[in-house]
């Protein structure tokens, strides 16, 4: 799964890496603790014209009266994305990147103490993370909500848990966005063995309410 991330780039700099026209009310960055509800950007597609966008982390089906109305969709398992009610639609129409400098994710040690570790782009300065969104209008006002579609462990990964995100890479985010046609399911498998780096860090992290670029120091042995 994917709870927790970081972004680190500017906002120019992420505009030009996606090639996407920046919107209005951008997070701010940057952060180093993304969590479950915050606002995050965004790149979405109309075809022609991409957007680097905000969207709130936390996908609401269509049918929830209220935002709460049920569990907090924050990941989509893309084994079964095309086939869940709630994604479904979302999966054959509405699909984006979400950038992150990298994400969190956490072993126990014997005496059940979580471990947080940071799993980061082994090359470049950003990952591009498969999501898909939709519109929430039963609210006061509207809301667009995203999901982080996840999958199997790589080899390395595996060693930390045994689900990752999505990673895309930079050839495959047009047929992502939608850009290059049809063929998008082919691309919801884990990213190769050699795309990420991990270490730990400080368990300072574990805490929702944590901030700062301490957050993504290696921890000292």
């Amino acid at each position: 799964m994917c709870g927790r991330f970081a972004v680190t780039l500017p906002q120019d700099a992420m505009a030009q890496l996606f090639a996407a026209r920046p919107v209005n009310d951008l997070p701010a960055v940057p952060n180093y603790n993304v969590c479950p509800t915050n606002d995050v950007h965004v790149v979405t597609s109309d075809g022609s014209d991409r957007q680097l966008g905000s969207m709130r982390w936390g996908f609401i089906p269509r049918w929830y009266k209220k935002p709460n109305d049920g569990p907090l969709l924050i990941n989509a398992r893309a084994e079964t994305i095309a086939e869940k009610p709630a994604f479904r639609a979302a999966a054959r129409d509405r699909r984006c990147l979400i950038p992150a400098s990298g994400f969190y994710e956490w072993t126990k040690d014997e005496d059940g103490n979580r471990l947080p570790w940071f799993i980061h782009p082994a090359k470049g300065e950003a990952l591009a993370l498969a999501g898909v969104y939709q519109s929430w209008d039963k609210g006061d006002e509207p809301l667009t909500t995203c999901a982080i579609v996840t999958t199997g462990a790589n080899a390395p990964m595996s060693k930390i848990h045994h689900r990752m995100p999505v990673i895309l890479a930079e050839k495959d985010w047009s047929l992502w966005l939608g850009e290059a046609g049809h063929g998008a399911a082919t691309l919801m498998a884990a990213a190769p063995d050699d795309a990420l780096g991990f270490y730990r860090v400080d368990p300072k992290v574990n805490s929702n309410r944590a901030s700062g670029p301490d957050l993504i120091d290696p921890l000292d042995d």
